[in-house]
């Protein structure tokens, strides 16, 4: 009798054992489990980094567009201009030309309305006069030269850029690489604007000058 009531114990205590460490065991792969949702949750809600768009080294902040304007290599290799992530002209894209090439956005909302290029070889100065008093005030306009953007070039012409923020328009001559992006019927100066100088000591190819940039994030328009 006590035989029997002895391995009565020990199987019931054997059965309780193994119970507990069942539901312990049970538990441990609930939290594991948990776990690893909360975990999973996170990396799939977590919020997701914004890349810097027109190869800038960092995001623009809110209510900017970034851009990136690369004047033309000699008379080989046009110009470049990235506007909000996107490149509206380029030599891949077959739609540049000698003189100056250029871009109109709308400064509120960022919309390309028109783009090309001024022939400042062999075009009409005052066609090319004419294209730039119709750009509206409030404009971004982006500019990259390409080849020879002096040929053409007049005092009325200079003028306009000016009151779209140059100071370096004035000095730009035969064969120079000049870009710039300012805003039309401002009249504040810009900082977004690069010359390099036709000087045959200094020149980096026969006959032109180095390739010049300018990129960053541009103000949206508030008004004018």
């Amino acid at each position: 009798m006590r035989d029997r009531t002895f391995l009565t114990l020990t199987a019931v205590t054997a059965l309780l054992l193994i119970f507990f460490l069942t539901a312990f065991d049970a538990r441990q792969k609930a939290q594991n489990v948990l776990r690893f949702n909360e975990i999973l949750t996170k990396f799939t809600t977590g919020t997701v980094k914004a890349a810097p768009k027109c190869i800038l080294s960092a995001v623009c902040p809110p209510d900017h567009f970034p851009f990136k304007i690369q004047s033309g290599v000699a008379n080989v290799i046009g110009p470049k201009i990235c506007f909000n992530g996107k490149n509206i002209m380029s030599h891949v894209l077959n739609n540049v030309g000698p003189g100056l090439n250029i871009v109109v956005v709308n400064g509120e909302n960022g919309v390309v309305e028109k783009f090309g290029y001024l022939n400042m070889i062999s075009g009409n100065s005052a066609d090319i006069l004419a294209y730039l008093k119709m750009i509206k005030p409030g404009m971004i306009v982006l500019v990259a030269s390409f080849d020879n953007a002096a040929t053409k070039m007049t005092d009325e012409i200079r003028q306009i850029f000016v009151e779209m923020g140059s100071t370096l328009i004035g000095s730009v001559k035969h064969r120079d690489n000049w870009v710039f992006a300012g805003r039309a019927g401002i009249k504040i100066k810009s900082f977004f604007e690069q010359r390099a100088e036709n000087d045959k000591r200094t020149n980096l190819f026969d006959g032109w000058p180095e390739m010049v940039e300018v990129g960053g994030c541009f103000p949206r328009t508030a008004g004018v």
